[in-house]
């Protein structure tokens, strides 16, 4: 098989198109032919040699898939009812940038009715943070105001759209009129430029003063005090990523008189099992997030589709990630999809 692999830390020109040995899968594995791969900030901090794969997984960039059933391993039946020739996406700790993976048969999820077999590469990774930070973490109810730090990406686009499907009133933060108005389109109605306006007084204008309930974060240490200024009396920080450091001072004094929770969260180091495994998001995932996705009130939003022929194929899609020009996910489609 194909995959990709960054051959030492640096840009998109450090990425390769490997010949790697076809992998079989091993006992509650499922073997996927890949039709399209999703490109994630993992991805590009894993090329740059500063987000290393967890311990056993794979060197193969990529952390969710869109394909077909091949093959199961021994026990995977159990654990799954998709069988061989199904369509299938899912969420991996590393691998998916290749033309097979294989995968833990609870983090392999079915296709939602009516979405398209590439596009639905763009929807496990956004699904499974979403879905486990804001609701299952953070506890989002009607009502509430969910502010979402880069409303364009994939993440916050997937944000808008559930926690609108929720009942909650949401605002972005987003650096183009271009990515405001996708937004908006999505379901934002609270639409912050960050580049000309402060999230924080904009957001306070716009709740009568109380600010926000539950806040998406991917910037950190630059936005630690403002978010927590930001946080309405009882609100909860969601720190996802650190793309601006992470490092900053905590004024305790104000999250203890506004009562607030500080949650951090990652997802491609969980454990596959338990309460808090990748298993059981996947699993609550298929329960609430699909059926809204099948009746078409939640879609993936894919912002570019790029076909896999060469090592510069993959490197443009990272080149464009990079840029940040994107609204939603950026795709690699592997080449025989395209024919």
């Amino acid at each position: 098989m194909r995959a990709v692999v960054a051959r030492e830390p640096g840009g998109p020109e450090v990425l390769e198109l490997r010949e790697l040995p076809d992998p079989e899968p091993g006992p509650g594995e499922v073997l996927l032919r890949v039709a399209a791969s999703g490109v994630n900030r993992a991805d590009v901090a894993q090329r740059g040699g500063t987000y290393p794969p967890p311990p056993g997984a794979s060197d193969v960039l990529g952390l969710e898939v869109s394909g077909t059933v091949l093959a199961l391993g021994e026990g995977a039946e159990t654990a799954t009812d998709l069988r061989v020739g199904d369509q299938a996406c899912a969420l991996l700790a590393g691998g998916g940038c290749a033309e097979l993976v294989v995968v833990p048969a609870g983090q392999v999820m079915p296709v939602p009715a009516g979405v398209d077999l590439v596009d639905a590469a763009a929807l496990p990774e956004v699904a499974a943070t979403v879905w486990s930070t804001v609701f299952m973490s953070a506890g989002l109810r009607p009502g509430e105001v969910l502010l979402v730090h880069g409303g364009g990406s994939g993440v916050g686009t997937m944000a808008v759209q559930l926690a609108a499907q929720a009942g909650a009133v949401v605002a972005v933060t987003a650096g183009s009129e271009r990515k405001l108005r996708a937004c908006a389109e999505l379901g934002a109605t609270v639409l912050v430029d960050y580049s000309t306006q402060d999230f924080v007084e904009a957001v306070r204008g716009a709740t009568d003063g109380r600010g926000a309930d539950v806040v998406l974060d991917v910037v950190g240490g630059p936005y630690l005090d403002r978010n927590v200024r930001v946080l309405a009396p009882g609100g909860r920080l969601v720190q996802l990523g650190l793309q601006g450091g992470r490092k900053a001072e905590l004024d305790l004094g104000l999250v203890m008189a506004k009562r607030l929770s500080v949650l951090g969260s990652t997802l491609r180091a969980r454990p596959v099992d338990g309460p808090d495994g990748k298993a059981a998001i996947c699993a609550s995932v298929v329960e609430h997030v699909w059926p809204l996705v099948a009746e078409g009130r939640v879609r993936p939003v894919v912002s570019e589709r790029v076909v896999v022929r060469t090592a510069a194929d993959v490197a443009r899609a990272h080149a464009d990630l990079e840029a940040g020009a994107h609204v939603g996910k950026v795709l690699l489609v592997w080449e025989t999809m395209a024919r």
